[in-house]
């Protein structure tokens, strides 16, 4: 536009602005040339605006990350808690996943080995042996060609280790379908893969009270539903009864009571949208069910706490204890969002609740671990990123993470239960 003053003689139409008159041409070449004039103007001021606040946005998340990166641990390990830990596998890859197991005479680790969090067909489990939980021997491996492979769970039934496993082809999500299994008589000649039955159900970890019957809690690969199996000899599998439907149940754990009542603790995530599965639901909680034999009824509670993710569950005494994944507070969204921190932490449960006692040295991308005790001590497998930063879960997801030992005093671990308790009710 031009300035009202000298007027050109194709110029006509005067527009009044706030303090300015303005005309515009009237011949039609004319103003079809100011229009396009007016047009690449307005463009280039959106294009200007759409760089500065897209470069913005870029300063603001890489300003974020290096953030997310640097941050130091904060994690809250008790000093009250007798515990010292070391890296088992520290090799750089994204190691996960762990189970442990003590088996004539010595220490049985096994871990996932992957480039990152996520399904991956170079994916292997790692088998290792110790006699310290120290110095570790690897003695075997497994792979399932073309597919992703994880979770391995051990137990002991009769003089055979049996080992049970689930396999994935959703890549690149960390979604299995099944269930297969393997057995050896010392550790390092493992038979043919097996199938266990009941298609798409997908075991965690088998265990027994009597040495005759072992029973493994199983959720369904789609998620949402439970139901505890039993078996005499780890290859045939009949079905006892359902836990819980709903919530997008997850994984799932189970433990004894000295009376012989059955606890089990589920990971829900409830996930009630899409956008919930990444980042989060703020019903996302852990199922706590208890059942008398023969462990057909069950009464039921929610802990709100955390949403237990790789669960392991152990008694020790009169009580039963759990150690699986924990958000600390404040989080950066809801429960089980890739953006929050993560901890592997260890908890009292109780029939209706779960009260956290520390952290474990953790970080990230973590949880999943095995538990093996001897006499007042537990030797505690699992995984986690760097412990000196604090990660996010996404970060974790796609950076290295090592294979953690943590040897616990449990006398410590009652101590601090005791506190728990007397906190919990005013003492």
């Amino acid at each position: 536009m031009q300035r009202a003053g000298v007027i050109p003689h194709n110029w006509g139409v005067a527009i009044f602005g706030k303090t300015s008159i303005y005309v515009v041409p009237l011949n039609m070449k004319d103003r079809h040339s100011y229009t396009i004039q007016q047009g690449r103007t307005t463009m280039k001021k959106i294009l200007i605006r759409t760089a500065i606040t897209l470069g913005c946005l870029i300063l603001i998340i890489l300003i974020l990350l290096a953030y997310w990166y640097f941050r130091p641990n904060r994690a809250q390990v008790s000093p009250d808690l007798g515990i010292e830990s070391w890296v088992a596998v520290g090799d750089g890859k994204h190691n996960s996943n762990t189970d442990m197991i003590y088996w004539k005479g010595s220490f049985y680790m096994i871990h996932a080995s992957a480039p990152w969090h996520f399904a991956s067909e170079t994916t292997r489990l790692i088998l290792w042996r110790s006699k310290d939980a120290r110095d570790w021997d690897e003695i075997a491996s497994f792979q399932n060609p073309g597919e992703d492979i994880r979770d391995p769970k051990f137990t002991i039934i009769g003089n055979r280790l049996f080992l049970y496993f689930l396999k994935n082809k959703n890549f690149p999500a960390a979604e299995p379908y099944w269930t297969l299994g393997t057995s050896s008589t010392d550790g390092v000649n493992w038979e043919p893969y097996f199938e266990v039955g009941h298609d798409g159900w997908l075991w965690w970890r088998p265990k027994t009270r009597d040495g005759k019957t072992w029973y493994v809690a199983a959720y369904w690969h789609e998620h949402g539903k439970s139901i505890l199996l039993k078996t005499t000899d780890g290859r045939k599998w009949e079905k006892v009864s359902n836990i819980y439907e709903g919530g997008f149940n997850d994984e799932t754990a189970i433990e004894f009571f000295p009376d012989g009542r059955m606890i089990v603790t589920a990971r829900l995530e409830v996930v009630e949208e899409l956008l919930g599965y990444y980042f989060g639901d703020s019903k996302g909680n852990t199922l706590i069910a208890v059942a008398r034999p023969p462990y057909t009824r069950w009464t039921e509670h929610h802990s709100y706490l955390t949403r237990l993710d790789g669960p392991y569950l152990f008694p020790y005494k009169d009580q039963i204890y759990a150690i699986g994944r924990y958000e600390p507070i404040p989080k950066f969204q809801d429960t089980g969002s890739i953006l929050n921190r993560k901890r592997t932490s260890l908890y009292l449960l109780a029939e209706d609740r779960l009260l956290h006692l520390s952290d474990l040295p953790s970080a990230g991308d973590t949880s999943y671990p095995g538990v093996v005790r001897r006499g007042d001590d537990i030797y505690v497998s699992y995984y986690t990123s760097r412990i000196d930063r604090d990660y996010p879960w996404a970060l974790g997801m796609i950076m290295p993470s090592d294979i953690m030992m943590a040897k616990i005093d449990m006398r410590s671990v009652e101590a601090l239960a005791k506190q728990a308790l007397a906190k919990e009710s005013g003492r």
